[in-house]
Formats: C-alpha cells, structure tokens, sequence
C-alpha cells in the first residue's frame, strides 16, 4: 500500500468506493455530494481535492473556510481509502469544527490489512514538513481499531472530551509528537 496523489485515471476505482457505500468523511456520508460532483466535472472535482480551497459544509448545513493540506489516497493497486492533513499555517491551533489534523477512512473490504496505520506513518513527514510541532486525532471511544492505528504510530491519549462533539459523544483526544 502507498500513498497517492488522486489522479483523474485513479478516478474510477474513487467512485466505485463511493457507489458501493463508502464514504470519506466518518461524521456524515457525502459518498453521494462527491459522485454527483464527478459527474458533473471529474477534472475539478480531482483538482479541489488537491488543492483545497473554498468553503466545506458541515453537518448542521453551516459552511466554513477550508483549511490548506492534502488529501491522499491509499492504493494497492486499487483504491483503498483516504487519508487527509488539515491545518493552519503557523499554528497547531484547529477551528472548534475541526476535531483534529488528521482523519483517515479505509474501505470495509480492505480493512484489517494495517493501511490505516501505515498511511497514517506515511502523512505525519507531510504534517511536518507543513511546521506542524505535533498533530491531534480523536477517535470514539469505542473505536479500538482506530486507537490501536494512533498508538501504533507514537499517540499518545491526551483526554476524553465532548467539546466539538455531537451532542452526547465523548471524543478521545490523542497527540503524536513529530520529531523535528
């Protein structure tokens, strides 16, 4: 498994992910937002994903400034997930909708093959090299697979939250150090 660049020839494996259920964000499903964005213009649809820019929106249907870092694809061949850097220059400092620096979202059928955790090694030079001093993640707190992904690559559980949450969902916190 390694990392890629999303690619317009890459595109097809991307939306077969999405048709078959899966989506890249693991708070809401826009599997649908992004195959209708596709088919509408697959060239800017890969562009905004290498260059972000513009506004997202959230879930309560507000929309925010997007923040700068990239999004990467895992590929074995085939497409396998995604992982992506979030941040703002200068600081380690996240927007309150923003639960952390880093999320990630394997396909159910490439699962418990380790690509979350070697894509997540594989990002952390990226967050680096953006001058990151360290990146936050938070999982839930019954997600040991993601966990197990997070201390495997040096996290360390920082605290148990509910700020930023939804409404009665604690948030695990975790902190890697980057080394400088």
């Amino acid at each position: 498994m390694e990392l890629v660049t999303p690619r317009l020839d890459r595109l097809a494996s991307y939306a077969a992910a999405l048709r078959q259920g899966w989506s890249p964000n693991n708070v809401r499903d826009i599997s649908g937002e992004h195959l209708a964005a596709i088919a509408a213009d697959a060239a800017t649809f890969v562009h905004g994903l290498i260059t972000p820019s513009g506004t997202i929106t959230l879930g309560d249907g507000s929309e925010v400034p997007r923040l700068p870092g990239p999004v990467m694809w895992m590929w074995d061949g085939e497409f396998c997930g995604s992982i992506g850097l979030r941040y703002q220059p200068g600081t380690e400092a996240l927007p309150a909708q923003v639960l952390g620096h880093i999320g990630y979202a394997v396909v159910p059928w490439k699962r418990r093959r380790g690509y979350a955790t070697q894509a997540l090694g594989l990002i952390l030079p990226h967050a680096r090299r953006a001058g990151l001093r360290w990146v936050d993640l938070t999982t839930d707190p019954d997600n040991a697979p993601s966990q197990r992904v997070i201390l495997v690559n040096g996290g360390v559980l920082m605290e148990r939250s509910s700020q930023g949450a939804a409404a009665g969902q604690d948030k695990l916190l975790w902190r890697i150090a980057l080394p400088g």
